[in-house]
């Protein structure tokens, strides 16, 4: 009989373990945003010139300025992401984050005169740093005097922009004209299975790293520092490809372009927090290897250029 109660004590502190673990574990960090279909349908774009090149793009002020439909969608989804212990970037409070250095970032060029080059939706999420964008659009239909709603919701992995996690559907025709709580009904059969989908990537995460992509160049300022150079015997790409091998998550990652002044590394993945528990971005893990590489017996100087979250330049010869 004692031995019974110890072994059902022993049963019950192993659960409360794992269900502490579980609880505690670690959950990706999202941001809602409307899709670039949605802002199109609904007439919040930009178009801007940069360099002789047009583009057009969805303009997330405005839309949140004058959509209410859209802020009480967003913060219906992010009631229902909540509720089920996913943390939130908030949309409005980041474009406002974004404006207070616009002013700065207009006087930010390079030294040929030009313009930093972002899209509104790398903007969003470089001031975000959320590890999911949810894009969101929705579609109203009225027929009579029921409405419905026909929804699409798409995970997007915000270093990669690949999508992890997608769904959609039509809720129930409904006699309310309150879009959030349309939406809410349509989309509730498929919430859990939604957010399922957005966990597993993040857990791969987890597991096997972020991804993003490395290039390392050299400056042509007249040093002759090429990649093969060789430092005790060895060439300096293989130098480089070595630390990659060391310092990627279960070493993976690939070199898919060699050449005296040029290599690329693509499907890098980097640890996703530092030794000190704070989350690594690209710039972080470029900056690893910068700093090794102005050591002896290489003594080369090196400049950082992030371009999105997910990837980076790393350009030797000079800062």
């Amino acid at each position: 009989m004692k031995q019974t109660f110890v072994t059902a004590i022993a049963l019950m502190a192993m659960l409360f373990g794992v269900t502490a673990a579980y609880g505690q574990a670690k959950k990706p960090t999202i941001m809602v945003v409307p899709s670039e279909v949605w802002c199109h349908d609904n007439g919040y774009t930009v178009t801007t010139t940069n360099q002789g090149k047009t583009t057009t793009n969805p303009d997330y002020e405005r839309a949140c300025k004058e959509n209410s439909d859209l802020l009480n969608v967003i913060t219906k989804i992010g009631v229902l992401m909540s509720e089920r212990g996913l943390p939130l970037k908030d949309l409005s409070s980041t474009i406002r984050d974004i404006n207070r250095s616009n002013a700065e970032d207009e006087m930010t060029v390079s030294k040929q005169g030009s313009e930093l080059d972002e899209t509104p939706l790398e903007r969003l999420m470089n001031r975000a740093k959320a590890d999911i964008i949810v894009e969101l659009s929705w579609k109203v239909t009225q027929i009579g005097p029921k409405t419905s709603v026909t929804y699409t919701l798409r995970g997007l992995d915000a270093y990669t922009n690949k999508q992890v996690a997608g769904a959609q559907g039509t809720g129930p025709q409904s006699f309310s004209a309150e879009i959030p709580v349309l939406l809410e009904e349509a989309v509730m059969e498929n919430m859990d299975n939604f957010i399922s989908q957005l966990q597993a990537h993040f857990d791969d995460l987890v597991e096997n790293g972020r991804e993003i992509t490395l290039n390392v160049r050299v400056f042509n300022n007249g040093s002759g520092l090429s990649f093969e150079e060789e430092y005790d015997g060895e060439e300096l790409t293989d130098i480089i490809d070595n630390w990659m091998g060391n310092n990627t998550v279960n070493h993976r990652y690939n070199l898919t372009d060699a050449g005296e002044t040029r290599l690329s590394f693509e499907q890098v993945r980097i640890p996703l927090y530092r030794p000190n528990g704070n989350a690594m971005d690209t710039r972080y893990f470029a900056n690893q290897l910068r700093k090794y590489l102005q050591h002896p017996p290489y003594n080369i100087q090196s400049k950082i250029i992030t371009k999105g979250l997910g990837r980076v330049d790393l350009i030797l010869g000079e800062k």
